[in-house]
């Protein structure tokens, strides 16, 4: 039977219950732009296992009909003992067998074909979520690596685990299910009809009444939903102003202020759905006792009492069509939750073919491999959307040698920085390696001669010995061991419970000095000639800022490193320092070439408020040093031209 509340109408009137795309249920005007793009992505998504689905269906459908055989042998039943006792005679084993055989087959064909068509849609299912969970784990491993700074990790993990999982019941139960609801009135009414087309008739007379009700109670629904829907907003919007700036309000006295807007926009919001629920609850109710069980038997046994009395029918037909009416209301429910559950897959399949719609990073079509480790950036621009983060930027990094970048947030250092590790592509100009332009480099030997070291050391759910193999899968551990020892964190390893074998999280722990030496390790083991630094000390505690610095100093020795710079002492060292205004690179030189430049200068000072002029805050630190640039460099190394250019003057 029909639950109380049809989730068709329930859903509708409810102003939670909108689709994942925001869209409300009860929307008038037909489908919305997201729910037809939705469906469509669902389709899409769906073509691999539309024949499970086609066979799940059919047999859906089989069931249906089986279901009808009990009907039709309890009816046979009631006459073959009706015949019996007005003969005056025993009922007939041999037709009593029969009927019941027939109930018995009926109801057994009808579970077994079910359970073989659920059987088929779940055997299609997992296998849709094993090629879409793979699908976009390939996309993953050949997307940019902007598109993982611009995704987040909740997106991901939202289309790999949660939205694949809300595929589940649409693909597993809900065609079988809407199939069954759909055949089996169908049937059932066909049956009745061919027992008596007015009993037929009766069977359903209550449902058009139901439906005259729900249509007249759901006129103007898009108009109320969408209101409630904008008055929900105002409510999330209260909630996250309070939340987000409760530190600010408590601080300025004004905490009380706060909490009355959110109080008002809620107070606001329950009126309304109060003053909208009530009639909508009224009909509902109303419609809902149209098709109850009571007011169903009442209907047909009183038309059917009618008819027998006028000699149209007997009353084996009457109560057979009884039961028949009985199921037809069944179809209700389900179709509203098929309804409802479409939106949800829709909606899901939507935001799962976005993320397999990201776009690869291009490989090249003939392979080329750097020469050595030189860097040019020429004439480099690059944008973001409408923004211009990068605006004709040429710098040359020579082997060996150590380059700071500089510059307010927000001048395009790290955007530079991306462009070397390819994050991305230059809208135009170009960035080569060794000579060669970075797009003509596959990136797995690109990532073989570039290296990361990030302020936030990411550390895998893994052992640590395969934590710092990420950099050469095939190292030995007497060669993780030496990266480790070089990074000032081979002790600290070992002193673990089960050494470089311990998984971080499951009863052992590092610190974030302790876990950046772990990165740095790793950055070792892949002996890439060229370095980017995130300057990993920035944010270091005192204790670990030593031995990071030391670990830093054997790394960066010998190799092409590029800084970003965060504090002063990683400017004073370096070989050459470029300094970045809002995309443009406008200086180049040394720290003591660049104190002449007035931005410069104010940037070192607000960095450095007690440092005199020109002077280091300190002794250098070894983080970054122009000794670890290698035999045969300058300490002076510097692009070729003036020892020191601004952008405007010589």
């Amino acid at each position: 039977m029909a639950d109380s509340t049809p989730p068709a109408l329930s859903r509708s009137a409810d102003p939670a219950a909108t689709t994942a795309a925001g869209t409300p249920i009860g929307q008038d005007g037909g489908a919305p732009p997201e729910a037809r793009a939705g469906q469509a992505a669902l389709k899409d998504l769906l073509r691999p296992v539309r024949g499970y689905l086609m066979v799940g269906m059919l047999l859906s459908a089989l069931s249906a009909v089986c279901a009808l055989a009990p009907y039709a042998g309890l009816l046979h039943l009631g006459r073959i003992l009706l015949d019996a006792h007005a003969a005056g005679q025993d009922p007939h084993a041999g037709r009593v067998q029969d009927a019941v055989a027939l109930i018995l087959g009926g109801l057994g064909a009808r579970l077994v074909l079910y359970f073989l068509a659920l059987s088929v849609t779940h055997v299609g299912d997992m296998r849709l979520a094993a090629q879409l969970r793979t699908r976009i784990v390939e996309v993953m491993a050949r997307a940019p690596l902007s598109w993982f700074t611009e995704s987040s990790s909740g997106r991901v993990r939202k289309a790999v685990q949660n939205d694949a999982h809300d595929l589940h019941y649409l693909v597993a139960h809900q065609y079988v299910e809407y199939t069954a609801a759909i055949v089996m009135p169908l049937a059932a009414l066909l049956y009745a009809l061919v027992i008596d087309w007015r009993l037929g008739l009766l069977a359903v007379a209550t449902l058009p009444v139901y439906a005259a009700i729900q249509a007249w109670s759901m006129r103007g629904m898009g108009d109320l939903t969408r209101k409630v829907d904008a008055m929900l907003a105002d409510v999330s919007a209260r909630i996250v102003e309070l939340v987000s700036g409760i530190a600010v309000v408590k601080a300025f006295g004004r905490a009380g202020r706060a909490h009355q807007r959110y109080t008002r926009a809620a107070q606001d919001m329950a009126e309304y759905y109060r003053a909208w629920c009530a009639p909508m609850l009224r009909s509902n109710a109303l419609a809902t006792s149209v098709i109850a069980p009571a007011v169903i038997l009442l209907v047909n046994l009183s038309g059917g009492a009618a008819m027998v009395r006028a000699g149209w029918v007997d009353p084996l037909q009457v109560l057979a069509t009884c039961l028949i009416a009985l199921v037809l209301p069944s179809a209700i429910d389900t179709l509203g939750w098929s309804s409802w559950n479409n939106r949800i897959a829709g909606a899901a399949a939507l935001r799962i073919m976005d993320v397999l719609s990201t776009e690869p990073l291009p490989e090249p079509a003939r392979a080329r491999s750097p020469r050595d480790g030189e860097i040019r950036f020429e004439d480099v621009s690059f944008d973001y959307g409408a923004t211009r983060a990068l605006d004709g930027v040429s710098l040359t990094l020579r082997p060996g040698t150590v380059t700071a970048l500089v510059g307010a947030s927000g001048s395009g250092k790290s955007t530079l920085a991306t462009l070397l590790a390819r994050f991305n592509d230059p809208a135009q100009g170009r960035v080569t390696l060794g000579g060669v332009d970075l797009r003509d480099v596959p990136a797995h030997e690109l990532y073989r001669h570039v290296a990361f070291v990030l302020q936030d050391a990411q550390l895998l759910a893994l052992p640590l010995v395969d934590n710092i193999r990420l950099a050469r899968p095939g190292a030995s551990l007497e060669q993780v061991r030496a990266a480790a020892r070089a990074a000032q964190i081979d002790e600290v390893i070992m002193a673990l419970p089960q050494g470089y074998d311990t998984v971080l999280g499951r009863g052992a722990d590092l610190s974030g000095g302790q876990a950046q030496r772990v990165a740095i390790a790793r950055a070792i083991l892949a002996d890439a000639p060229v370095l980017i630094l995130d300057e990993a000390t920035a944010f270091a505690d005192p204790e670990s800022e030593a031995a990071i610095q030391d670990a830093l100093s054997e790394l960066v020795r010998g190799r092409t490193v590029l800084v970003i710079a965060h504090r002063p002492a990683a400017l004073v060292n370096a070989d050459q320092v470029a300094l970045l205004e809002r995309g443009r690179l406008v200086a180049v030189g040394t720290h003591d070439e660049l104190m002449a430049d007035p931005a410069y200068a104010a940037l070192w000072r607000a960095a450095a408020p007690d440092a005199p002029p020109g002077a280091p805050p300190g002794p250098p630190p070894d983080a970054v040093r122009r000794s670890a640039s290698g035999p045969g460099s300058s300490p002076q190394a510097r692009p070729a031209g003036p020892s020191s250019t601004r952008e405007g003057r010589p």
